[in-house]
Order: C-alpha cells, then structure tokens, then sequence
C-alpha cells in the first residue's frame, strides 16, 4: 500500500466510525423521475444475477435490497469501517449474508465467485484504482457485471451549488490541518476515465448513463444530506456550526411554501462487464 493510500484509508476509516451510516443517509431518501432511488437503480442493473458483491457496502442498505431478489442470492460486502459493517449485521435481511472489513485492493474472496459486483459511491474513493479494477475481474466469473454509482455533482435546485459555495469558504478559513486529503483516482468520474481502469483488467467498454436524483425536503432534512460530504470530518465543531447557520440563511429565499428546499444531485450509474 502507498503512503497517499494509507493516509486516504485512514481519514475514510476515522469519518466512517463517526458517521457509519452518511451514505444511507444522504442518499436513501432521494428518487428519480420514476420514483426509483439510487440504490434501486444499481439493484435493476443487476436483476437476475445470484452472486453479489457490494463493495463499499456501508451499512448494508444496498444489500438489503439486493436481499428482496429471492432467497437462493448468495450476498456479500466488503467494506474499511467495521462500525458500518455493525450496522450491516443487525440488518435480518442479511442474516445469511458474507459480511468482511477489508480492502477492495485484495479482496478475501476467491477467483469467479461472483456474477456480479455493485459499488454506491465508493469506487470512486477507493486508491491504487487498477489494482481495485483487477481485484473486481479476479472475483467476477466470465460475463460478470460490474455497476457502479459515481457522484455527479449538483442538478438543479441552487441548494448544493449555494452550500459548496459556503463550504469553499469555510475550508479556505480553516488551517491547513483541517483539510481532508485527496480521495480516489479522478480517472473513476468520467466515462473515459473509468474505460482507461477497466479495459486492462478485461472488461467491456462502459455504458453511462446519468439521472437526476431529487433530494428535496425540509432543511433540516437537505442539511443532513449536504453535511455528510467528507470536507467537513477535519473542521472544528465551531466552523461546522457557522456553516449550518449560514446555509440556513442562504436557502430561506429557495424554500417554498410548504417548507421544502429544492436540492438535485445528479449521479451517474455506469455499467461494464467481464469480458469471456
């Protein structure tokens, strides 16, 4: 492992034993146009295939809808935060799931024992991406899917671009100590990009497709949702808190009537498979 891998790993690790469920919650509660969220979206890409691997699998929201596709799937996740892979056990739905804290750099998995492989918002973090990328093709049988989740930034509503505006201020208030490190390969936010990672490892050219997720509510709710990107685990509990008072502020003028903030994200959902 390189030492930016290390450092990477470790800041993930410490901001997940504080908020082992942030994914989840940031995003479980936001739908497309047709009503789908995210997870659902990754669990269709995948309809029909018995063995999966969630990776990244956070506190098993994903693998638990991946669980309603019948009993005879064989389940398993891996993921760096035992205190998210706690809140995956107690989930019954996975009572008969292969739960593992590990790396996606050298998984504990033998070679083809999955047909397929899903990944929400965490591909996208992950360090010495190529080793991930063949990892992924080791564990996969021939014909395997892979489907991920990758953020896309905002989608309307004004609610995220006026909080990373917020959020960019802050961060250049802030000493250089409470600065988070560089996360993942940028290589994985883009269609060519993640052609460039996957087609060594023997995969077919990736299908993209981005959607528009609606994560529009009241502004408790669209703060819990903002709040749980990563640059805020450094800050000072005193900074955070002058952040939260002026988002309040900044989105009053965005909330309608009934009390809700307009907040799109868009993802993009990005789709290969193992080559025969």
């Amino acid at each position: 492992m390189t030492t930016t891998t290390a450092a990477q790993e470790a800041f993930l690790q410490a901001f997940h034993a504080e908020r082992p469920a942030v994914t989840a919650e940031a995003f479980g509660h936001g739908r497309t146009a047709d009503g789908r969220s995210s997870y659902e979206l990754l669990c269709d890409r995948v309809a029909g295939r018995e063995r999966v691997l969630d990776l990244g699998c956070g506190d098993g929201l994903l693998l638990e809808l991946l669980a309603r596709g019948g009993e005879e799937r064989r389940l398993a996740g891996l993921d760096l935060s035992p205190e998210a892979l706690a809140l995956a056990r107690r989930r019954p739905a996975l009572a008969g799931a292969r739960l593992e804290e590990g790396r996606a750099q050298a998984l504990p998995f033998d070679d083809g024992s999955f047909d397929a492989c899903v990944s929400h918002m965490a591909l996208m973090l992950m360090g010495e991406i190529d080793h991930v990328a063949a990892e992924i093709a080791r564990v996969l049988a021939p014909g395997g899917v892979l489907a991920c989740v990758l953020g896309g930034g905002a989608a309307g509503g004004e609610a995220y671009e006026r909080f990373l505006g917020l959020l960019r201020d802050t961060i250049a208030q802030a000493p250089a100590a409470q600065r988070i490190p560089t996360l993942g390969d940028r290589r994985t936010r883009s269609r060519e990009g993640l052609d460039e990672v996957l087609a060594p490892a023997g995969f077919t050219a990736v299908e993209w497709e981005t959607v528009a997720i609606d994560l529009s509510g009241p502004v408790e709710e669209v703060w819990a949702s903002v709040s749980g990107v990563y640059d805020l685990g450094p800050l000072d509990a005193a900074a955070v808190e002058r952040l939260r008072d002026a988002f309040f502020a900044d989105v009053r003028d965005l909330t309608t009537p009934e009390g809700t903030v307009p907040y799109g994200f868009k993802i993009h959902i990005a789709t290969a498979r193992l080559r025969y």
